[in-house]
């Protein structure tokens, strides 16, 4: 049975304003937002050249009112094992495992440090041989070579080093390269079937641990930071250039929600 057990497999937004959210991601990124049809649900999704990457919806009547952010979702094998699996390493289940209609069963969880993310089991029998052998290729939302696409995924955590033993553990994930940061500390890289994927680290500025989310951008990055800007968005940090090469920017969407772009050129 073919598996994609630890690979980012979605991103998703919870915001305030789900008009002004898509209006600015298909200014800043290209995306084609588009109502999914669930019946008594707005529920928004992103398509970037063939493939969705991304969904949005309203988290203005989630519980403890969180601020719009963005969740990254990794595929499992089986959602309520890996939950247990969460639980009994310490972490926490903020959503119970459930299903999705036709897509399949996913929940919301939170690492022992705090970082939240989503697992998502898919629904195999609603894939089709070209779906599935795209997902093998490093398609779908998530691809390193595709613009509008997931790229790179950063967890920020009071202890990345219990992080990468939690997720190593939790979803098969293997050590990339250790870059010396100085002041900062270390900066972890992490590999899903031998291919980096993202990095750990300290918690730095962040208020929280939390994992954010890089889309990739074709050409030059600069151009990418002055649409976000004149969309309504804030710059933190960049163009920046990282190892690689590339260049990358972080930010804010208008709503507060963070992430960050990432492409070739500055």
């Amino acid at each position: 049975m073919t598996s994609f057990h630890g690979n980012p497999c979605w991103y998703e937004l919870g915001t305030s304003d789900l008009d002004g959210a898509a209006d600015f991601y298909q200014k800043v990124l290209g995306w084609r937002v588009e109502d999914s049809g669930m019946e008594g649900f707005d529920y928004r999704l992103a398509k970037a050249e063939d493939d969705m990457v991304a969904g949005m919806m309203s988290n203005i009547s989630q519980v403890e009112n969180p601020p719009p952010n963005w969740l990254i979702y990794f595929a499992v094998d089986d959602c309520d094992k890996s939950a247990d699996e969460v639980k009994d390493a310490g972490g926490k289940i903020l959503k119970e495992p459930d299903d999705i209609p036709n897509t399949g069963r996913y929940a919301v969880v939170a690492d022992p440090q705090g970082a939240v993310f989503g697992i998502l089991q898919p629904d195999m029998s609603r894939m089709s041989e070209e779906d599935i052998a795209k997902a093998e290729a490093g398609g779908g939302a998530f691809n390193q070579k595709k613009s509008g696409h997931g790229n790179w995924h950063e967890l920020m955590s009071t202890d990345s080093e219990a992080g990468l033993a939690f997720y190593s553990a939790l979803f098969g994930w293997t050590n990339g390269q250790a870059m010396d940061m100085g002041e900062m500390g270390t900066y972890q890289l992490f590999r899903y079937r031998d291919n980096d994927i993202g990095g750990m680290m300290g918690l730095g500025n962040a208020p929280q641990p939390l994992w954010l989310p890089y889309f990739g951008v074709n050409g030059a990055v600069t151009e990418t930071v002055e649409a976000i800007k004149a969309s309504g968005g804030k710059i933190h940090h960049g163009p920046a250039e990282v190892p690689g090469p590339a260049y990358i920017a972080l930010a804010q969407d208008p709503q507060g929600a963070w992430f960050a772009v990432v492409g070739p050129e500055k």
